[in-house]
């Protein structure tokens, strides 16, 4: 019992950092925010223009505003869900007339689950520590991307009929985001079939940006800068924005069941929910309590284990869409104290997306035209990654775990790869 706890004293000090006093969900906001205004986009001038300094206010609310709260909701999100460790991993067992009879050819998988359960009075524990960066937005770089800010509409009949409305705002922002999340979970067979699991998380999220915002003055017309005058604007303003937060996360409750384990083919339903335990205005947790129902199918020819997951997410949230599960896989036994686990993890988008992107707006002078607001594609946050992980036993009880995640199809905010090890203790 020492071993876990002192697993997790070190994985602790490793993450631990004081949490942010400004709120990590404003962060975004900052790199669109220049001069001493204090909104974004909002243009500090003087004298007969100050009418002119927030007529890109609204394309903000409309067009930022809205990846802005994208942006948050994934993040928070996906800390909130974050892969947590099989529910049976190592050695399973049922009893057979009173004695322990072995159900498991392997170490079993990392991230997927199989239909055996731990057994009556036995314990899995331990303690994964995983990074990620995000590197796209529904496939586009966040590093490097470019927002189009229009002028409000203020003339008639349409937009572009005064000069200075066909002024454009064009940010580029290089935006970075990172999680560590450390997760320690236990499970125990509460009966020969039913197992009884509890993840506690632990994240840190950074976000670090940096964006350069020019003023295109296409109407002629010098009515719109960020300093100077009229005569002699400043058409350019740059900006940035750091923060950290650590804390805990959306701790996990889990029960798994299962219905039969025969000799080659066993079947098990699990359910997951996940409390609302982190800080949402943080990132460190969703805000909404979510609900995860699977089936579990697997089977044992040998050393070979394949297995099938599949099953209904509820997030919880008015704001994102809930999903289907679809998992599926192997763990192959490479030797007694060695196996190898492969997956194809997935989320499939239930129903229309509820982020709604900005719409394309449409000039009618000086010539009928349009600007895209923004390069996010409008479609289905569905998400696939491949998973590939070691298992291996060193001493007596204790397994060390590797694994990694890269993904097939972006959807949402993703990474280029998500890395795992950790350590678990089955006895």
């Amino acid at each position: 019992m020492r071993r876990p706890g002192v697993l997790a004293l070190v994985l602790l000090c490793l993450v631990v950092q004081p949490a942010a006093a400004q709120d990590m969900r404003d962060k975004i906001a900052e790199l669109l925010t220049f001069g001493s205004c204090g909104q974004p986009l909002c243009l500090d001038l003087d004298g007969q223009s100050t009418v002119h300094g927030a007529h890109f206010i609204p394309s903000v609310t409309t067009g930022a505003g809205t990846i802005q709260t994208f942006l948050n909701d994934a993040i928070a999100l996906n800390a909130s869900n974050f892969p947590i460790s099989g529910t049976s991993g190592g050695l399973t067992v049922k009893f057979v007339g009173g004695l322990p009879v072995k159900t498991s050819s392997s170490l079993g998988p990392v991230f997927a689950e199989r239909a055996q359960t731990l057994g009556r009075g036995r314990f899995l524990m331990g303690a994964n520590l995983s990074g990620i960066r995000y590197k796209s937005l529904r496939g586009v770089p966040i590093d490097n991307f470019t927002l189009n800010f229009t002028h409000q509409d203020v003339g008639n009949p349409g937009l572009g009929d005064l000069p200075y409305e066909n002024d454009l705002v064009q940010v580029r922002m290089s935006l970075y985001v990172d999680l560590l999340v450390s997760s320690f979970f236990a499970s125990y067979g509460l009966f020969d079939g039913v197992d009884l699991s509890v993840a506690v998380p632990l994240v840190n999220t950074q976000i670090r940006g940096r964006s350069t915002a020019q003023i295109l003055q296409i109407g002629g017309v010098s009515l719109h800068y960020f300093g100077g005058s009229a005569t002699s604007p400043i058409l350019q303003s740059s900006t940035a924005t750091f923060g950290s937060a650590t804390g805990v996360g959306d701790v996990a409750g889990r029960v798994k069941v299962r219905l039969f384990d025969g000799d080659r083919l066993g079947m098990a339903i699990l359910g997951d929910v996940r409390l609302p335990t982190g800080d949402e205005k943080q990132l460190l947790g969703s805000g909404h309590t979510s609900i995860r129902g699977l089936v579990i199918i697997s089977g044992r020819y040998g050393t070979f284990n394949p297995h099938i997951n599949a099953g209904y997410f509820s997030r919880g949230s008015s704001d994102a869409n809930n999903a289907l599960i679809a998992n599926g896989g192997f763990d192959q036994a490479l030797n007694d104290w060695a196996t190898l686990a492969v997956d194809v993890l997935s989320e499939w988008q239930v129903g229309d997306s509820k982020f709604d992107l900005p719409p394309t707006v449409s000039y009618v002078l000086p010539a009928v035209r349009s600007i895209d607001p923004t390069p996010i594609p409008n479609k289905a946050d569905n998400r696939m990654n491949a998973s590939m992980g070691f298992k291996f036993k060193f001493s007596g009880a204790s397994t060390l775990v590797t694994n990694a995640q890269v993904p097939l199809i972006r959807g949402g905010l993703a990474p280029n790869i998500t890395w795992t090890t950790g350590l678990e203790f089955n006895f």
